[in-house]
């Protein structure tokens, strides 16, 4: 499932930046593509807003994906609840223990070696689990009179990078405990930046599996160059 409700803003285009050209398709055509040719993923659902007017040209411009991609026009206000309108969407497709991968449609570096090594790495596994990345850099905390969009701001402390991974998708969970996650955070009113943190709030300890620097979201507009490097190489 690929949540593409999103305008983008940060990237500060004129169109949202999944449909952004990226060496040579739609920065969401490059995801679509991932997990069509993958013979592992049964079907893919992209989740749009109702008003999105450009996903019915992206696929009429690539009928190789027409039978491996539906379009599902009910992307909510979040992330969250995008995920969430699209798994109730398909409820009468999917049984209960059915695995379903999320991912961002700003993530185009994704491969099919990185769908493969999640999917071996959590086929049995009783929870499900994510990509991700460990830490590498030094990780500083800003000091609180200072603002994250300011180009400079006071250090408070440094931070331990002992146990701290970067979280990357697809995400892995089978359906009908990835749908209760998602529901029992929306009742206890908690934001959520991914569907592993839903699943945490269950109490459940979700399992890291490596990814690739090549498989980064694009945020802001320098980001784009940097992935159309990745997407030119064969670098997993």
């Amino acid at each position: 499932m690929i949540p593409a409700a999103g305008i983008g803003a940060r990237i500060g285009a004129t169109l949202p930046k999944q449909y952004l050209p990226l060496a040579g398709k739609a920065m969401l055509q490059h995801v679509l593509e991932s997990f069509s040719a993958c013979p592992a993923i049964t079907h893919t659902y992209v989740v749009v807003s109702a008003e999105d007017g450009f996903i019915a040209d992206l696929l009429a411009a690539a009928p190789h994906l027409k039978d491996r991609v539906t379009v599902l026009y009910h992307g909510g206000e979040s992330r969250h609840l995008t995920v969430l309108n699209g798994l109730n969407a398909i409820r009468e497709v999917l049984a209960d223990e059915d695995w379903v991968l999320v991912h961002d449609a700003a993530r185009p570096g994704l491969t099919g070696a990185l769908i493969a090594r999640l999917m071996a790495a959590l086929h049995d596994d009783e929870v499900g689990g994510l990509l991700a990345l460990p830490v590498v850099d030094t990780l500083k905390r800003a000091h609180p009179n200072g603002n994250s969009m300011d180009l400079a701001v006071r250090a408070q402390g440094t931070v331990s990078r002992a146990e701290l991974w970067a979280a990357q998708t697809p995400q892995m969970f089978r359906y009908h405990l990835l749908q209760r996650a998602l529901v029992n955070a929306l009742v206890m009113a908690q934001p959520i930046t991914d569907e592993a943190s839903a699943i945490e709030m269950l109490g459940l300890l979700p399992k890291l599996v490596e990814g690739s620097p090549r498989n980064f979201k694009v945020t802001l507009r320098h980001d784009i160059a940097l992935a159309e490097i990745f997407l030119r190489s064969t670098y997993e």
